[in-house]
């Protein structure tokens, strides 16, 4: 029994060190099991931009288009730089008249993870920083996203309106390219048409790009304590071929495999708790390409087909560009698929269900910390049946320890003696040597999957519990709920029976003061569920002790 026990307590710590390790990783620390990988060599951003252009016609000509991009020097360029500003009650996004391009995008109801007083910025340009959203035609010398653009007079900011729109036009080769934004109040979905026209004297048949570009450089870290976690990588989604998660060191060395044709289906850039999509207008066939377009700068995107347009004729594309938070009810509702861009890890068949429970908890409570509360105790009502089993023979065992005791010093020089003796003890006293290890167990699954849900969901991000607690998903600055934990795990320890070893009766008295520095640098949040665990365990243990016990156990 208590060589089973101590197996468990040491399968849960190897769990807590793997969830420490992984909350490392997360932060940009070393790895203590995994080799680091190597860093992404460092650009200059402004020569990257540059050069963009013409790797893009390469992205087109690698992906099977019959016309490849002109290169940045070819595009009519002659319009001046100038970044137009449109702002609504959630985003404030840069797009610049060269090429159309949305080169900054600002959530306004995000703060950054590192820097509280700033928002989360997405998209940006800067000496460690590219990330941008390009678009452009290619099969000729048409207007791309180094072409100069006219930017259309017009408001720029939503003020009582529910939408707010950006129309940009450039004319190259007898071919005009209008882009259309549509920001609208509330959403982080942002609505981009393109208008073919040909204005040429014969038929014309290009073909529309759309891609995210963003640099290999892994993300800062935002300290030991900080739930930032960043990280960046592409991502595919078809109907046939479902999500496939991509890696810029795959695409740099030419092995990243994903789906190449599709009529559906969206391209992506992920982060942690945050997204960007390209959703192209479903039913268009398109290719999906990822590339690596410069030094340490990759592409993922799609290239659609506008058919042969005939002279004077306009053919209308429309796509959608979701840049925003990892919000699981908006993005199922946004693209098929969209949502699994929220990872849970290996226990997502547990966590969706479980983070389901929490928002609709949240719902009536309005507050994630209570939410955390009450789904903790909706767990151990709903788990008491085993779990009671469990502490009723861990405090059965507690009574009978003095007759064990005196069964190990009677054969202490045999031990098949003692373990037939222990066997009967067992049996007369009717405990299951292996009870108490279901309260173990069964929180284990519960306990790993809550902590993908917190890794994972954007909605607790920034989330206020009471007081010190301003952020579930990062650790508790003042330290105060893993020494409450320290304290509930030690009258635990004191509630069940003591190995009858002294060292591992040491062990286990040492384990809640390992723990709770290993919960100085976990999500308060999951602290939270542990101590509120802890407390309704001491609770129903001194039930169980109190209640429940038969009288005779007690004599």
């Amino acid at each position: 029994m208590d060589i089973k026990r101590t197996v468990l307590w040491v399968i849960f710590s190897m769990s807590l060190l793997l969830l420490w390790d992984n909350w490392m990783r997360h932060n940009g620390k070393a790895s203590m099991f995994f080799p680091a990988a190597s860093t992404q060599q460092s650009k200059n951003a402004s020569a990257t931009t540059a050069s963009v252009a013409s790797a893009a016609g390469a992205t087109g000509i690698a992906n099977g288009s019959s016309a490849a991009l002109p290169a940045a020097g070819a595009a009519a360029t002659a319009i001046k730089s100038e970044r137009i500003t449109v702002t609504t009650d959630v985003i404030k996004a840069d797009i610049d008249t060269i090429g159309g391009e949305l080169k900054r995008l600002e959530l306004l109801k995000h703060k950054d993870g590192s820097d509280h007083t700033q928002n989360v910025v997405l998209f940006n340009e800067s000496a460690k920083r590219t990330y941008l959203a390009q678009t452009g035609l290619l099969g000729g010398a048409f207007p791309n996203h180094k072409s100069g653009f006219i930017a259309k007079p017009g408001v720029r900011t939503l003020g009582d309106a529910n939408q707010v729109q950006l129309v940009l036009e450039s004319e190259q080769g007898g071919v005009k390219l209008t882009k259309t934004y549509t920001f609208k109040k509330g959403d982080y979905t942002i609505d981009v048409r393109h208008d073919v026209t040909n204005n040429s004297g014969a038929a014309v048949k290009p073909s529309l790009y759309l891609q995210l570009l963003h640099d290999g450089t892994k993300p800062e870290s935002g300290g030991m304590f900080s739930g930032s976690g960043e990280f960046y990588a592409p991502a595919v989604y078809t109907d046939a071929d479902k999500f496939q998660k991509l890696d810029f060191e795959k695409i740099e060395k030419g092995s990243d495999s994903h789906a190449s044709k599709s009529d559906n289906g969206w391209v992506a850039l992920l982060q942690h708790f945050f997204v960007s999509a390209f959703i192209p207008q479903d039913k268009t066939p398109r290719e999906i390409f990822t590339k690596k377009v410069d030094t340490n700068l990759y592409a993922v995107g799609n290239i659609l087909q506008v058919g042969t347009i005939a002279p004077g004729a306009t053919v209308t594309l429309n796509a959608r560009l979701y840049s925003g938070p990892q919000e699981s009810a908006k993005l199922e509702q946004i693209a098929p698929g969209l949502e699994l861009v929220k990872d849970y890890g290996v226990l997502t068949i547990l966590a969706k269900p479980l983070f389901w429970l929490m928002t609709q908890i949240h719902q009536l409570l309005g507050n994630w910390g209570w939410t955390i509360v009450v789904f903790t105790i909706a767990i151990k009502l709903a788990l008491f049946p085993l779990s009671a089993a469990g502490y009723r023979s861990m405090a059965k065992m507690k009574v009978v320890t003095p007759k064990m005791q005196a069964v190990r010093e009677r054969y202490k020089n045999d031990p098949q003696k003692m373990n037939q003796a222990m066997m009967e003890l067992y049996k007369t006293e009717k405990i299951n040597p292996l009870g108490g290890c279901f309260p173990i167990l069964i929180q284990m699954p519960v306990f790993l999957s809550l902590y993908w849900v917190l890794q994972a969901s954007v909605e607790m991000r920034g989330a206020p519990w009471v007081g010190w607690i301003t952020d579930l998903t990062s650790p508790d600055p003042w330290y105060i709920l893993p020494v409450i934990y320290a304290i509930s795990m030690y009258i635990t320890t004191k509630l069940n029976p003591a190995p009858a070893d002294p060292m591992q009766a040491k062990m286990m008295m040492f384990m809640p003061l390992a723990f709770s520095v290993m919960f100085f640098f976990f999500p308060s949040g999951l602290v939270l569920y542990w101590v509120v665990n802890n407390v309704l365990s001491i609770a129903q243990q001194w039930v169980i002790n109190n209640k429940l016990i038969p009288q005779e156990h007690k004599a």
